[in-house]
């Protein structure tokens, strides 16, 4: 059930500070507070003004005032907060006009929501993310003009086996080695079940966490699906508890898509299923892998949009290092069931309830609201286009002969091919005003700008080791 605006003034009663929450187009929350006291009616109603001029993607300095309109379904308890502090979840609205603002993250996963219901196919789309992460035990980068370096440190990193310099126990993950060991070879259940709980306690339903392959900290916990807007708001929730969990710990995660080399990078796969008057659409059981015609065309929405759709579901210059072949990474334009190297994977399952379509290429460095839309979005160009995904390829595709692997396309090589496969096509992202040319020309500018050029004009410390003698 969704909270009424009295059930939110309710849980006020026991808070001091009501912490203001939006995304910015990145993908980041952002957030001011106020006291209680200012929390009525009125505040839900009429909204909040705010300065939109310094958040990464919105306004010009000479049109910078902006309003946010509080979701009072989004409201929680902050179980963070030193100060008892209510967080509520804001859609961003144009002070003149009223109007939702074209550039708001939120405002786009709710009318991707919209566009599927008017396209008949569908009435509900349901997302669920596994979004992985690291928690490390001590950080250190910098980037100058005369230095460039990064240090990371965990207790269970595989570097630490031979360490001499404090007591040392043993037991560190090999790369790879990191799935499913228990403690205490496992060192972080403690910290991944207080996140699990947290989560619970705010309302996010939980299913399972564990050690993912990687060493050195590398975590997943698995949340229960949702529909598209109302998932996007738990991925976001799910980077604040996860992160301040760990930090109440004295560790740190990020959920960098690869920070360490040598090992499997962090990836967000993201299942996703339509369904019609309370039916699974993607299910048939005479189908291949149980799916139905609808969902094999939906799969050939996502191969075909797959270079433009990374720009906004694998959207960062790290994302890249992570989708190389060799470490699980779905860097493959085919789809299988159980195929973990291809870009879509049909999980195994009996359930008409549970088919579903996962495509494998995200990583939580996107913005959940557009990385699901867009995602949504494709898979629906697929079914409206009868778009046909080929046959399935049910083998390792690492593996093939080089005659067979050259015939299967992969994903573009770097965060610059993917921008441009997005200028020359976003059609289909333009249905229904979902995506607006607006947004996506200051989103594909600011990757440029403040990304891209920025990391490819740099040295890199291991251009020293190739270079400097030459």
């Amino acid at each position: 059930m969704a909270k009424t605006v009295a059930e939110v003034l309710e849980m006020g009663k026991n808070v001091k500070m009501v912490d203001i929450r939006f995304t910015d187009l990145p993908g980041q929350w952002q957030h001011f507070t106020i006291p209680v006291r200012r929390m009525d009616d009125e505040f839900f109603s009429e909204g909040i003004p705010f300065d939109g001029s310094s958040i990464r993607g919105f306004q010009e300095i000479h049109e910078s005032d902006m309003l946010l309109i509080p979701d009072p379904d989004t409201a929680f308890i902050d179980p963070m907060a030193d100060i008892p502090t209510l967080v509520v979840t804001c859609d961003v609205h144009d002070p003149i006009t009223l109007q939702a603002y074209s550039r708001d993250p939120r405002y786009v996963a709710r009318k991707a929501e919209a566009y599927l219901k008017q396209t008949g196919i569908a009435d509900t789309v349901f997302m669920g993310p596994e979004a992985e992460f690291f928690i490390f035990d001590n950080v250190r980068y910098s980037s100058n003009t005369n230095e460039a370096y990064y240090h990371i440190d965990s207790d269970e990193g595989w570097w630490n086996s031979g360490r001499a310099d404090r007591q040392n126990l043993g037991g560190q993950i090999s790369p790879k080695r990191g799935y499913f060991p228990v403690p205490p070879t496992d060192t972080l259940q403690l910290v991944r079940s207080q996140i699990m709980l947290t989560l619970e306690q705010v309302g996010v339903p939980m299913e399972i966490h564990h050690h993912e392959v990687a060493t050195a900290g590398q975590t997943e916990l698995g949340m229960r699906f949702d529909t598209l807007t109302r998932m996007a708001d738990n991925l976001l929730l799910y980077k604040y508890i996860a992160k301040n969990v760990a930090r109440k710990n004295g560790k740190t995660v990020t959920f960098m898509p690869k920070p360490l080399f040598g090992d499997n990078g962090s990836g967000m796969h993201v299942h996703s299923s339509l369904w019609k008057n309370g039916t699974n659409v993607f299910y048939d059981a005479g189908g291949y892998a149980a799916l139905s015609d609808t969902a094999k065309y939906y799969i050939g929405g996502l191969l075909k949009h797959a270079p433009a759709l990374l720009a906004l579901t694998s959207p960062t210059t790290n994302s890249y290092r992570r989708l190389v072949p060799g470490y699980e990474a779905p860097v493959n334009l085919a789809y299988s069931q159980r195929n973990r190297s291809a870009i879509c994977r049909i999980p195994v399952t009996k359930s008409t309830k549970a088919k579903r379509v996962e495509f494998r290429a995200p990583d939580a460095s996107s913005n959940p609201y557009l990385c699901f839309a867009a995602i949504l979005m494709a898979g629906l160009d697929g079914i409206q286009n009868r778009i046909d995904p080929g046959d399935p390829q049910d083998k390792d595709l690492y593996e093939l002969p080089a005659e067979e692997a050259k015939l299967i396309k992969q994903v573009p090589g770097s965060l610059a091919d993917v921008l441009h496969a997005l200028e020359a096509d976003h059609e289909f992202l333009l249905k229904g005003d979902v995506f607006t040319t607006d947004l996506l020309e200051a989103y594909i500018d600011y990757k440029r700008q403040v990304e891209l050029d920025p990391v490819r004009m740099r040295p890199t410390p291991y251009e020293f080791t190739l270079y400097f003698d030459c």
